[in-house]
C-alpha cells in the first residue's frame, strides 16, 4: 500500500543546532498525499514551510522520521542515489526561476534529462514547450523572456521527465497577478490532464485556492487543513493562525 501514496512523511522532525539554542523547524510531521493531487502548504513566517518542502523533496534530511516518494524511502538514501532520483523522478519550480542564462529555452528544458545521463528527447522537449505555450521561444535565451515566460520554462523543465512529484516553492512570488494566474493554471492542468502530483508552498491565499487541499503549518506542526479551498476561507484560517500564534508565549 505504500506505493499508493505520492508523498509520505512519518514522524518527521527537523532540528537545527543542539541544546537550548536548538531550533525545531519540524515537530513530528505525519502526512500522506495521493498521486494526481495538488496540495498547497501555508503558514505564518517561521512556521516551517520551506523546511517541510526541502525534507519532502530530499533537499534536506530530517533529524528523525521517514520520507517516501512514490513508495521509495529516501531518508537514508546515499547522496549519489538521491541526486539521481531528484533528476529523474522529481520536478522543481522556484520563485527565482533558476534557469541557466547561457542555454537556450530548449536546452534549459532538456537539462534534467542530460544531467541524468540520457540523450534529450527532442520530441518530449517540444511537447512540454507546447504545453506551456513557448514553442516559438525554443531558441531564445532566458534573458530575452519576461518573468512569466521564464517561469513557464521552469515548469516545462520540471515536467519533462514525467516526474512522480513536482515541488513548487513560491512559484508566483515574483509575478504580477495576471501572470501568476497563468502559471497556476499550468500547474493545475499538469495535475488534471497529465497526472502530475504538485506540492506548492505559498503565502498567497489566491494561489493556494488553485489546489485541491491546503495544509497549514504553525511552529513546525500541521495544525489545520482545508479541502476544496477558496481564497476567503484560506485567508480566514491564516488570520486565525496568526492571531493564535501572537497570543501563545514562546517555549522556554
Amino acid at each position: 500500500m505504500q506505493a499508493d501514496w505520492a508523498v509520505e512523511l512519518h514522524g518527521v522532525h527537523r532540528r537545527y543546532g543542539r541544546g537550548r539554542t536548538a531550533v525545531h523547524a519540524l515537530r513530528g510531521i505525519d502526512l500522506t498525499l495521493a498521486p494526481r493531487s495538488f496540495t498547497a502548504v501555508m503558514g505564518p513566517s517561521g512556521s516551517g514551510k520551506s523546511t517541510f518542502l526541502q525534507c519532502a523533496a530530499g533537499l534536506d534530511r530530517p533529524t528523525s522520521g521517514t520520507v517516501r516518494l512514490a513508495g521509495t524511502e529516501i531518508t537514508g538514501m546515499k547522496e549519489n542515489k538521491l541526486t539521481a532520483l531528484r533528476r529523474t523522478r522529481l520536478g522543481f519550480v522556484f520563485q527565482a526561476f533558476n534557469l541557466l542564462p547561457s542555454l537556450t529555452v530548449e536546452q534549459n528544458v532538456a537539462l534534467p534529462t542530460r544531467l541524468a545521463g540520457h540523450r534529450p528527447d527532442r520530441r518530449r522537449t517540444a511537447d512540454v514547450l507546447a504545453q506551456v505555450g513557448l514553442t516559438d521561444k525554443a531558441r531564445r535565451r532566458p534573458g530575452h523572456l519576461s518573468g512569466g515566460q521564464q517561469q513557464r520554462v521552469a515548469i516545462a523543465r520540471a515536467l519533462v521527465t514525467r516526474p512522480d512529484v513536482v515541488f513548487a516553492d513560491e512559484p508566483t512570488g515574483a509575478l504580477d497577478t495576471t501572470t501568476a494566474a497563468e502559471i497556476l493554471g499550468l500547474l493545475r492542468r499538469a495535475v488534471d490532464e497529465q497526472g502530475a502530483t504538485v506540492v506548492m508552498v505559498t503565502h498567497d491565499p489566491t494561489a493556494a485556492a488553485w489546489a485541491d487541499r491546503v495544509l497549514f503549518l504553525a511552529d513546525g506542526e500541521l495544525v489545520d487543513h482545508l479541502d476544496h479551498p477558496t481564497p476567503d476561507r484560506i485567508a480566514a484560517c491564516m488570520t486565525t493562525l496568526t492571531a493564535r500564534r501572537a497570543h501563545v508565549p514562546a517555549a522556554a
